[in-house]
């Protein structure tokens, strides 16, 4: 297969309500997205970055500057491709995982499309629908965010998490607890916020029952997590540090980590996801797949990912009206706390285009 071109669209959508973490609070998304030409079919890939570097490094901009002058003329010069040698040619390129996910997904849903192949049934999917949690941000009161949490159930969602940060942990989780009760699978995400030194306060969260406390520490600290791990009886599930199946190897090796929240964008792609998968699933950790507000393109691909046998925990995949009143594709719908697993050829949706050009911002074509 050889890469004729590559469209990046930038687009920016609103969100349904301001979505709040301790990172900062958003009320728009800014998104990359790829749309790669072969002679035999188009594939599309979304870039998770942000529209600033406060959950990572990479950045919404200074991925479309290191896709259009590195990584997408390294696929070029007249080379034939398939999607397993987008990685390959582009390690030389460090860094980027985001923008590198991002074309890998397009040159891989290229391919698959031209096979008639769902993503799902590639990367060894044995479900056709995946139990759905939702992800619930910080919130300017208690009464609030139960009235929140009440809703998101109403709707259908098999778990909650929680963001949480310093001055809003405790109080919002006992709340939560005390009002719906033992059953509900509950966990909570610190997104970095908390240090070593806060080690006694976390202990206190122990007696509400947790499925899991998510990345309480700062990203490259596994020895952190570790010592934190052996104080805490709620178990430590890693996120940002989860960069690659070498990582993954490394935190489980170490005890950093009982469970692995995975991000395909996050990791440099959906191959690189299934090999974390796949490491895990040796080790006996249970994975479940996070989300980064993508739109209808990345959700699609994320539920393929999350029908692996090892996704045993409801990842954060939500239906499209959690965070858009309207996506970009056909809308996924929440039925029964599930959403389907796309069965069309490639990641098994497509942009809507007068949906998709009401949020462009801008585009540009590169040729090879």
């Amino acid at each position: 297969m050889k890469l004729t071109g590559v469209e990046l669209r930038e687009i920016r959508l609103p969100l349904v309500a301001p979505f709040r973490t301790s990172f900062g609070t958003m009320t728009d998304r800014t998104a990359l997205l790829l749309r790669a030409e072969t002679a035999d079919a188009e594939g599309w890939g979304e870039c998770v970055a942000m529209a600033d570097p406060r959950y990572s490094s990479e950045y919404a901009a200074a991925c479309a500057d290191v896709l259009r002058r590195f990584l997408v003329p390294a696929l070029g010069g007249g080379r034939q491709l398939d999607a397993a040698g987008v990685a390959p040619a582009l390690a030389p390129l460090r860094g980027h995982r985001m923008a590198k996910a991002a074309l890998e997904t397009a040159v891989l849903d290229a391919e698959l499309r031209g096979h008639g192949e769902p993503l799902a049934r590639a990367l060894g999917a044995v479900h056709d629908r995946v139990p759905c949690g939702v992800s619930v941000g910080i919130m300017d009161s208690v009464p609030h965010l139960l009235d929140v949490v009440a809703g998101y159930l109403a709707e259908g969602y098999r778990r909650i998490k929680l963001k949480i940060e310093p001055g809003w942990d405790l109080a919002p989780v006992r709340a939560v607890r005390e009002r719906f009760g033992d059953d509900l699978l509950l966990q909570v995400d610190a997104n970095t916020a908390y240090t070593l030194a806060d080690a006694r306060h976390l202990a206190r969260l122990d007696p509400y029952g947790l499925l899991l406390i998510e990345q309480p520490l700062e990203e490259e600290d596994l020895i952190g997590h570790a010592q934190l791990a052996r104080t805490l009886t709620t178990p430590i599930c890693l996120d940002e540090s989860i960069t690659s199946a070498r990582s993954a190897a490394a935190a489980i090796t170490l005890g950093a980590c009982a469970v692995v929240n995975i991000k395909p964008g996050r990791v440099g792609g959906y191959l690189e996801a299934r090999r974390i998968h796949d490491v895990c699933a040796a080790h006996g950790v249970p994975v479940w797949c996070g989300g980064m507000l993508e739109t209808g393109l990345g959700r699609a691909a994320n539920v393929a990912l999350a029908a692996l046998p090892g996704f045993t925990l409801p990842g954060d995949t939500s239906a499209s009206d959690r965070y858009y009143r309207t996506d970009i594709t056909e809308p996924f719908v929440l039925a029964d706390g599930h959403l389907p697993v796309p069965d069309g050829p490639g990641i098994g949706v497509v942009p809507l285009p007068d949906a998709l050009d009401e949020v462009t911002v801008g585009t540009e074509w590169i040729a090879l």
